[in-house]
């Protein structure tokens, strides 16, 4: 029997990689484009971001600067893309997230704001676009979102906020799997636990690092690139069947 690579299927299809100039969609940026896809990578515009397509290998990628919390430009600038160009879209990979790192006394209606309209609102537009579009392209495609564990634990230090809308992450995306299922769409979530990312270490101390990772049966913290072989897999002809699931990456930090 012909062994099947994890990225199979991917080779000359476009994949929608949000958060790419970060640890998790930086790691699932590369990831895909070994496999072969274009990478259309979405984050703020700048140097980071161009950077980070720069170093992708193959070719035809591109930077995608955007800032999610302007919801109402998310529908024109993919459907922009996706007319400028033959290749077949077939993915999403929503890794972006924000976080403001808060003791819940001190949240202020700003702080809520901010990340409702990136974590929620914007997931949901990016999500309808895709999925209007991939039904469109009649090829199927896959859609992945990005949660946390601690959607069903509850926030640890001052993210409160965050992990509200994480869990919004996961009942929305139960509805775009009834709706996209029929054309062939799949979606899922992805739920990290500890991963050593920019956005782990923000206003955490190295000893809280530390004890996070002790925490973990694992005795470590996730990298970004264990997650984005969960993301290349759920992107590939391989999980053809796997729709609806929110898998736990947490290096056993989670248990159900």
């Amino acid at each position: 029997m012909q062994q099947r690579l994890l990225g199979e299927g991917l080779e000359g299809r476009i994949v929608i990689v949000t958060g790419a100039a970060g640890g998790i969609g930086g790691a699932t940026a590369v990831a895909a484009a070994e496999s072969g896809a274009i990478v259309w990578a979405l984050d703020l515009p700048g140097e980071a971001l161009e950077s980070a397509v720069a170093a992708l290998p193959g070719e035809g990628h591109r930077a995608v600067g955007l800032d999610l919390s302007d919801t109402e430009a998310i529908e024109p600038a993919i459907r922009d893309l996706v007319a400028s160009t033959d290749a077949p879209l077939w993915g999403l990979v929503h890794a972006a997230a924000y976080l403001r790192r808060k003791d819940y006394t001190e949240v202020t209606v700003a702080d809520w704001d901010i990340q409702v309209d990136v974590n929620i609102k914007a997931t949901f537009f990016l999500n309808r676009v895709v999925g209007d579009l991939l039904v469109e392209g009649g090829i199927g495609g896959r859609i992945i979102n990005f949660t946390s564990v601690a959607w069903m634990t509850g926030a640890l230090v001052g993210s409160d906020v965050y992990v509200a809308t994480k869990g919004a992450v996961v009942s929305m995306t139960k509805g775009f799997v009834k709706r996209l299922g029929p054309a062939g769409i799949t979606v899922n979530v992805i739920a990290p636990g500890q991963v050593d990312t920019a956005m782990q270490r923000v206003d955490n101390t190295d000893a809280w690092m530390a004890a996070a990772a002790e925490g973990t049966p694992l005795r470590r913290m996730g990298r970004p690139d264990e997650l984005a072989s969960v993301a290349l897999f759920l992107l590939s002809d391989n999980a053809s069947f796997v729709s609806g699931t929110t898998l736990n990456v947490s290096g056993g930090a989670l248990l159900y």
